[in-house]
């Protein structure tokens, strides 16, 4: 299968489908390289909250924002709690969290818009980015699912709130980005526990039983079938098979780097005309 995500720059992936088909969309996922930050958070850190310097981070962050041709003043971020809070934002909420920490969306996993001008970013290391879109209305959409975000149906979350909208499921684009793959993620029976509650009748099973009390978990195959419960074609539905614990030179891994790393930021905008 064709990877969804192409390395454009040394900085950032995109999700090329998309953005060839819709000019002036513009989605993707850093790397962790290309930028100013030194020690565990080299090079392009972009996450505020972990212990890097906010210079660094601004400046990594301005870096993006001329790569990209989307002033940083035009990003959005949020304080991710791993939780399942959506909020829509507009003009009002540019900038929110683009420049610090302290005024970005307070308790806010998943972000969407209908508005240009507008970067939805989102940070990451380990946990699964997703992305949506719905070309015919022009909304637009990013989330953050952990497995705590994934097994409290975010995807699914995100797909209702754009239904009260009055956009259909059928209508709908998403992508699953980046993230820690199923070998590298182990989860005990709890976290499993509360994955088969959310598939009693699935016969496609995303993990596997390696030990006793032991299961590697495919959060990229969960958020993929949460999707397709959710209405969304699987045929409309991107996949990355790249891992962000196998992928060193390309990645920070929360796992892999033992909690002391840098953030990737997924991102996603329509371009003002």
């Amino acid at each position: 299968m064709k990877e969804a995500f192409i390395l454009k720059k040394d900085q950032y992936y995109e999700i090329e489908s998309w953005q060839s088909a819709w000019p002036g969309l513009i989605a993707g996922f850093t790397t962790k390289n290309g930028g100013v930050s030194s020690g565990g958070f080299a090079e392009l850190n972009t996450g505020f909250h972990v212990g890097d310097s906010i210079g660094a981070v601004v400046k990594n962050r301005e870096i993006l924002a001329g790569k990209l041709h989307f002033p940083l003043d035009s990003w959005i971020g949020a304080e991710q709690t791993h939780q399942t809070n959506i909020i829509k934002a507009g003009r009002i909420e540019r900038g929110s969290g683009s420049r610090d920490y302290a005024s970005a969306l307070k308790a806010t996993d998943g972000i969407f818009t209908d508005e240009k001008g507008i970067l939805l970013t989102l940070c990451f290391a380990d946990c699964v980015p997703l992305y949506f879109f719905a070309p015919k209305k022009g909304y637009i959409g990013a989330a953050h699912a952990g497995w705590k975000g994934t097994v409290g149906a975010i995807a699914q979350k995100m797909i209702k709130l754009w239904n009260a909208e009055g956009i259909s499921s059928s209508d709908i684009y998403a992508a699953i980005g980046p993230s820690i793959c199923g070998d590298c993620y182990i989860v005990d029976d709890k976290v499993v526990s509360l994955v088969k509650n959310m598939l009693e009748e699935n016969d496609e099973k995303p993990y596997t039983l390696i030990s006793e009390g032991q299961y590697q978990l495919n959060l990229q195959a969960l958020n993929t079938l949460i999707l397709e419960k959710a209405g969304v074609p699987k045929s409309r539905i991107e996949v990355s098979g790249l891992c962000t614990s196998c992928m060193g030179s390309q990645f920070f891994s929360h796992r892999r780097d033992k909690g002391k790393t840098g953030r990737m930021m997924s991102f996603i905008g329509w371009k003002e005309d």
